[in-house]
């Protein structure tokens, strides 16, 4: 009886990584969001309902702009360089969150974030794909 010899490429190990990161950087700033926007002594005061409609706000751009980055990516950009667009997007994102009592920059990092976002994350499952021959069963 044969054994199969195949192995998932190299790249699936980066890419696993920088996508694993990626969703660090999600699920923190999701939950910290909203107490930061409330908190009246390092925050912004605001109330639970503002509060909510900003982190609300901001979901919904990070569920829509990966159609965005994608559809720029496939015609324009590749996806490398849509990935490089979005990375870059999110360091500066996250090095302006850590300004602190700007309502502005807090704003423009969370814009920083929604791009890096939109051109990241689909961009990054389409090269996973690309990384397995058709038909291989390891690309499950």
């Amino acid at each position: 009886m044969a054994v199969a010899t195949e192995r998932h490429p190299r790249g699936l190990f980066v890419l696993f990584g920088t996508e694993m990161w990626e969703r660090f950087s999600f699920y923190t700033v999701n939950a910290m969001l909203a107490l930061y926007l409330r908190d009246t002594v390092q925050g912004f005061g605001f109330t639970n309902a503002h509060a909510a409609s900003v982190v609300s706000t901001y979901n919904m751009f990070i569920y829509f702009t990966p159609l965005l980055g994608g559809l720029i990516a496939d015609r324009l950009t590749g996806f490398r360089k849509a990935i490089m667009v979005g990375g870059v997007s999110f360091m500066i994102g996250h090095a302006l969150l850590a300004v602190p009592n700007n309502l502005f920059i807090c704003y423009l990092a969370l814009t920083f974030l929604v791009i890096g976002n939109g051109f990241f994350k689909p961009n990054v499952s389409s090269m996973v794909g690309n990384l397995y021959s058709e038909g291989s069963h390891l690309k499950d």
